[in-house]
């Protein structure tokens, strides 16, 4: 008799009870410890080198009310004169979640954040090489946990879903799998073509 774990995120489960099965049973992966998972997800966002330090606590805030982790403030390594950035001056927010955090993330990400955003038509299917996907978003107020102001600055963020997938049409499926809506060939040739 399999006992259920009560606490674990519905996404985890889902992936655990679903998707790694399909892909040991479609013969992709010939092993369990060969199915691609989900490592880690990393949130960031960059800050100019003017902001204040109110700016700075703000967007570290609302970064952390996104993920529901405290996130840690980046410091520059090096002087660059041209962008005005001196060295040890803080210039972004990171944080990164692994294990059911980064599920629940991702299942709010993908149910509730993704539909919020205007004139949404999928996601771009640009992957790095080495089965790791990028998704970069303008404004942090698709976000329910963010309330939405007319004085506040909105809050543009780079979300990293790193995978220990091989190559990018693992990384693809699986991603697709766990609910990510990426655009079709149709739809990006027809893009392409306007």
């Amino acid at each position: 008799m399999d006992t259920i774990d009560r606490r674990m995120p519905a996404l985890k489960r889902y992936y655990v009870d679903v998707i790694a099965k399909n892909f040991l049973g479609s013969m992709v992966c010939k092993n369990v410890h060969r199915v691609p998972k989900l490592v880690k997800v990393i949130i960031n966002s960059a800050i100019s080198a003017e902001s204040d330090k109110s700016r700075i606590e703000e967007v570290q805030k609302e970064i952390g009310l996104i993920a529901g982790q405290k996130p840690i403030t980046v410091l520059s390594k090096r002087s660059i004169s041209n962008f005005k950035l001196r060295a040890g001056v803080p210039n972004g927010i990171k944080v990164t979640l692994r294990g059911d955090a980064m599920y629940e993330f991702v299942y709010r990400l993908v149910s509730v954040a993704l539909p919020r955003i205007r004139d949404f038509r999928g996601l771009r299917a640009k992957f790095d090489g080495r089965g790791n996907y990028t998704l970069g978003i303008q404004d942090d107020s698709i976000f329910p946990e963010v309330g939405v102001d007319r004085e506040r600055k909105s809050v543009g963020m780079d979300i990293t879903f790193v995978t220990s997938a091989d190559c990018d049409k693992e990384c693809h499926e699986l991603l697709e799998a766990l609910g990510m809506p990426f655009q079709k060939r149709r739809q990006v040739a027809e893009v392409n073509e306007t």
